[in-house]
């Protein structure tokens, strides 16, 4: 023993500096103790989530109307509406020429008068032939009693029959003048009434309220209804957007659902809601039509591009982040963590909307998952769980 220490005294002795890099030397980590990597998990627990439908396409009115010219060859004489502008039902839009037809009603008017006063004339002529038939026939009556006595030859009484007869027949024959006349003069009423119909129908008004989209009038221009409409009226100037949707996608949408659109021109976004979804698709690209009344906005114009977001239906449902979610082969799959190891399941994913998606199998609530950087664990991994600040 002190031989072993005074050996040792020697040795301290002949190397001074032995003892104190002994002293400062790190005694070498053990592997089990390294440090494990710090990998951010996820709760999973319920979230509201949204089924959203995603669409395209023109902005266009709900309903065109076309304002024709109801009388052919009158020149138009004024212009009272422009394009752009907003008119009521009944406004008037332009006045043709009225000229042509105030004259066809002074002629009418004047044959109108003569006809009156035929009419008058043989009202009077009448009278006339009703007071000598009224003679003539106790002439002929008068003439056959003294026929049957003797008193009077056949020739004679054939001659005051004859008489008589021919004085109704002249009665007759005035009556039905009168008759006729008559009707004529109906028929004149008649173009009188046609006559004012055009003329009221030279004003050119609004059949419906709304707002101009395209004027094709010009003054001096020839109306005829045989070219194009003077007007064109977006009516109550409603606009919808005709979209296509996919054919898995149009089982879910219903008149009524809410939409979100958002212009190609800027970012600027209005509302709308499906007001109705064609019953057939197109055969050839297999896609359907809906159409989405927009809510009214001095930004949108007809013809403009716009894709809308409809929101089909809001459910509370599992939903993780979509930076969890990883393909694995065939399969969707997240990375679980229980106890600090990693394990892979399937899962089965539904909707999603933003940066959520709605997990239908393989999780359930309160299961920890690795949030993010999932390509970097693989399953069997022992990792250190940092619990992530969004859930």
């Amino acid at each position: 023993m002190r031989i072993a220490l005074t050996a040792a005294l020697l040795i301290a002795v002949a190397l001074p500096g032995w003892a104190e890099t002994a002293a400062t030397t790190p005694v070498a980590a053990n592997p089990a103790t390294t440090s494990l990597p710090a990998i951010t998990v996820f709760q999973v627990a319920n979230r509201k989530i949204g089924d959203h439908v995603l669409v395209s396409g023109m902005i266009g009115p709900v309903e065109l109307v076309l304002v024709p010219p109801l009388i052919e060859g009158q020149p138009i004489e004024t212009l009272n509406a422009d394009v752009g502008d907003m008119v009521t039902a009944g406004q008037v839009l332009a006045t043709l020429s009225t000229a042509t037809l105030t004259l066809q009603k002074s002629q009418i008017m004047a044959n109108d008068a003569a006809v009156r006063a035929s009419i008058a004339q043989a009202e009077a002529q009448i009278a006339s032939a009703r007071s000598s038939a009224l003679d003539a026939q106790k002439a002929a009556d008068r003439s056959a009693a003294l026929f049957k006595q003797g008193s009077v030859s056949s020739a004679a009484n054939d001659t005051a029959q004859t008489a008589a007869t021919s004085a109704a027949a002249g009665l007759a024959v005035a009556e039905q003048g009168v008759k006729s006349a008559q009707a004529q003069l109906d028929v004149l009423a008649a173009q009188v009434a046609n006559i004012d119909l055009q003329l009221a129908r030279t004003q050119i008004v609004a059949p419906v309220s709304g707002q101009i989209a395209a004027r094709n009038a010009q003054v001096g221009g020839i109306a005829s209804g045989a070219g194009q409409p003077l007007f064109t009226i977006i009516k109550d100037g409603a606009l919808e957007l005709s979209a296509d949707v996919a054919e898995i996608d149009l089982p879910s949408l219903t008149a009524g659902l809410p939409a979100t659109l958002t212009l190609a021109a800027g970012n600027t976004t209005l509302g709308g809601r499906i007001r109705l979804v064609a019953p057939t698709i197109d055969t050839t690209t297999r896609l359907g039509n809906a159409r989405i009344a927009v809510d009214p906005s001095p930004m949108v114009r007809a013809g403009m591009f716009a894709q809308a977001d409809i929101l089909v239906a809001t459910l509370d449902a599992i939903a993780v982040p979509v930076t969890a979610v990883g393909q694995s082969g065939q399969n969707t799959t997240v990375k679980r963590v229980k106890d600090g190891l990693v394990s892979e399941v399937p899962v089965t994913t539904g909707i999603r909307q933003g940066g959520w998606v709605q997990i239908l199998s393989g999780l359930a609530l309160g299961d920890t998952i690795v949030a993010k950087a999932g390509a970097f664990v693989s399953d069997g991994d022992k990792i250190n769980p940092i619990p992530s600040k969004t859930n």
